[in-house]
């Protein structure tokens, strides 16, 4: 299992409807792909001083489906025009782990 991880932050302003757009229209495109080896995504959400900090962690069964998702140079990171006016700044590349244990708490 492979978990790809990103952050972006928005102003304050821009955070509902960030998080709207996400929720809304993103999440559901990807959804909509069918990506084999595609397991979900999570949104974690904070704020931090004047702005507010989204991060995103995704499932995958393999780097053959992250590449997929992202293409040959995974580490890029997938960032649409919709979400790119709402963002203040955003990580430039994702981070990918091999996941070695996962519980249920």
């Amino acid at each position: 299992m492979i978990s790809r991880i990103w952050h972006g932050w928005t102003t304050l302003e821009n955070a509902e409807a960030y998080e709207l757009l996400l929720k809304n229209e993103i999440f559901l495109n990807i959804e909509t792909r069918k990506i084999d080896g595609f397991k979900g995504i999570h949104l974690l959400r904070r704020n931090v001083d004047e702005e507010v900090e989204f991060i995103t962690i995704m499932w995958f069964d393999s780097l053959e489906a992250v590449r997929t998702f992202a293409g040959e140079d995974y580490e890029l990171s997938v960032v649409p025009p919709k979400a790119k006016e709402l963002l203040s700044r955003f990580d430039a590349r994702s981070q990918h782990y091999e996941v070695k244990t996962s519980q249920q708490v």
